[in-house]
């Protein structure tokens, strides 16, 4: 009952924009319907006159089908950017195969002896064709974009992850924050428009004799009219922000902001490695992001001024898991080598290095502890592993090939690297279940996304990072018996950004400004 609940709250939290999600879900779904429609049927049609080439484009449509999603938005992102095109394109690529198969079993499974007969009375093989069967294919063709268009709903969820919006944003949002009301509330929308679409198609493959004819041109004229609908949500917007999906969930992202400023910018949810690509094309022209990241001078992006405080203090900081620190005391004093190391700017000069100047990771590590002497050739490993966790963006890795080498370079203790793994909740669940023993946290996300203190309390601490850290680190070791080491020496706190030039021209250098120019 409590999930209920929480996903009934949520929605009527987010009812405008659950609403703008299906319209643009519903969208993207009839847009590649149309295409499919289009290229599909006709090419379905060619294969019934041209027999020989079936096997060859049936192949390449089912291997088109075998592709993963993400992987093939990933494929057509360097050639056509993000937003709606690359989705609707993947998506009509996933519809080809059934509607090319299914329109030419149709043709073929017409009697043979009603064909004869329509020859017999004088018909062209073209009229044969289009009056009489595709006529008679026509269920079986339906049947076909039935199957294409439940695929597609489904599919379309993962357009959230390159602007192009659609219940994917919730359901993303959810899993970057653990989330499970969040999830059901785009994921149930997608069904329900799954079983709506399927019931529609089935009603019209029901259909028989000028009904049929009636349903076949209703669809040809009401799809693209409702791929119209993906259009609405974004017509009228002064300005399109895109965020992450954790920022859009955190109470210190995009709800902090919208309680402290009233700030409720028209936005799609991105994939984080997508964000500063989406800003710097301009793809979207407001984003999140890190106050040390590198991009942010290498694409000439402006932070805005944070002028209420909305984002606390994000000091970088190695959480351990207290038994691995119990079993070998060594490797903290191997870590704190490099407390106070990275001020902001030395932080935001190895970023640039690796986001802009596509340095390895690796590379960056080894030169700056070189430079700081602190490097030293790794020892013979003689005893465990230690197992270092990331997220999923360039400083994370940058601070765990610091950790690794330091490691190896102290210690003869091993190590292995899990980078990439996604939100704060993933990186701190594998650490408190003993899938990681360490990783580099943030002490405004330890305090908002894990331990999730009242508003009293969060009151109570004000925006000190000693007072922050403290209160962090006791409640990590009395809940989950988890270390907070030294400070790194930087503050890498949320941040929202837009492209320099653009700032300027509106005249917008603050949040409380951009709130004001929305309104």
């Amino acid at each position: 009952m409590k999930i209920l609940t929480e996903l009934l709250a949520f929605w009527q939290l987010q009812a405008d924009k659950i609403g703008q999600q299906t319209l643009q879900h519903i969208g993207l779904t009839a847009a590649s319907l149309v295409l499919g429609i289009l290229v599909g049927v006709p090419l379905g049609l060619l294969l019934t006159r041209r027999p020989r080439l079936a096997p060859w484009v049936l192949g390449l449509a089912g291997v088109l089908q075998t592709i993963p999603s993400i992987a093939l938005l990933g494929f057509l992102i360097p050639a056509m950017g993000i937003g709606p095109v690359p989705a609707i394109l993947a998506l009509f690529l996933y519809s080809l195969l059934p509607i090319v198969r299914n329109t030419l079993e149709g043709v073929r499974g017409v009697d043979a002896a009603v064909v004869d007969a329509a020859r017999g009375l004088g018909l062209t093989d073209t009229q044969i064709l289009l009056q009489v069967e595709l006529p008679l294919a026509f269920p079986v063709l339906l049947a076909g974009i039935r199957t294409a268009a439940v695929i597609n709903v489904g599919v379309a969820t993962l357009a959230a992850y390159i602007a192009a919006g659609g219940l994917g944003e919730f359901i993303f949002g959810g899993i970057a924050l653990n989330n499970p009301a969040m999830i059901l509330a785009g994921a149930i929308p997608a069904a329900l428009l799954a079983l709506g679409f399927d019931a529609v198609l089935a009603g019209a493959q029901r259909l028989s004799g000028r009904r049929l004819v009636w349903a076949g041109r209703a669809l040809l004229v009401g799809l693209p009219l409702v791929a119209g609908l993906y259009l609405l949500p974004r017509a009228a917007t002064k300005l399109l922000a895109g965020f992450s999906p954790e920022f859009v969930g955190r109470s210190d992202g995009l709800p902090g902001l919208q309680k402290l400023y009233g700030l409720r910018p028209v936005s799609v949810v991105l994939a984080p490695a997508l964000v500063y690509e989406a800003a710097r094309h301009g793809n979207v022209d407001i984003i999140d992001g890190y106050s040390t990241d590198g991009r942010i001078r290498a694409y000439n992006l402006l932070t805005l001024r944070d002028d209420r405080h909305a984002f606390p203090p994000y000091q970088a900081v190695p959480v351990v898991r207290r038994q691995v620190l119990q079993q070998h005391p060594e490797l903290a004093a191997a870590l704190n080598r490099l407390a106070g190391q990275l001020s902001d700017s030395v932080m935001t000069d190895l970023n640039y290095r690796v986001d802009y100047l596509h340095e390895s990771p690796r590379a960056v590590a080894h030169r700056f502890l070189r430079e700081r002497g602190l490097w030293q050739e790794a020892q013979p490993v003689r005893g465990a592993t230690i197992r270092l966790g990331s997220k999923i963006f360039a400083e994370q890795y940058i601070l765990t090939e610091l950790y690794s080498a330091l490691i190896r370079g102290y210690t003869n203790l091993g190590v292995e690297a899990k980078t990439g793994l996604g939100g704060t909740t993933i990186c701190a669940e594998a650490l408190r279940t003993g899938a990681i023993d360490m990783y580099p946290e943030y002490t405004g996300t330890g305090l908002l996304v894990v331990i999730q203190p009242s508003n009293a309390t969060l009151d109570s601490l004000g925006s000190d990072p000693a007072t922050v850290l403290r209160y962090v680190r006791k409640q990590y070791q009395q809940r989950y018996q988890l270390e907070w080491l030294a400070p790194l020496g930087f503050n890498n706190t949320y941040a929202l950004l837009m492209r320099r030039q653009q700032a300027r021209q509106l005249g917008i250098s603050s949040i409380s400004e951009l709130s004001r120019f929305l309104q």
